[in-house]
């Protein structure tokens, strides 16, 4: 998959991590898209170069989902101080 599509698949986990994460956010809607597809973007293409998964794998999409999370977890905690 292409940069095109793993941005494409970042969108929709933006709203995932949005709606997995617990607790208020402070970040607007907007920001936390924006923060789903550069977790995205590290999970997907980290996990490709440590060899976790390949190309098109289904554990692709958990680790951008789990990637954009812990984006989130970190940016609200810096965003708070």
């Amino acid at each position: 998959m292409g940069i095109l599509g793993t941005l494409v698949i970042g969108f929709f986990v933006g709203i995932l991590a949005r709606l997995l994460k617990p607790g208020r956010s402070g970040l607007g809607l907007i920001m936390t898209i924006i923060l789903g597809v550069a977790g995205s973007v590290v999970a997907t293409y980290g996990g490709q170069a440590l060899g976790v998964y390949q190309v098109g794998q289904p554990a692709g999409f958990i680790g951008a989902v789990v990637g954009a999370v812990v984006l989130l977890f970190i940016v609200e905690a810096l965003h708070k101080r």
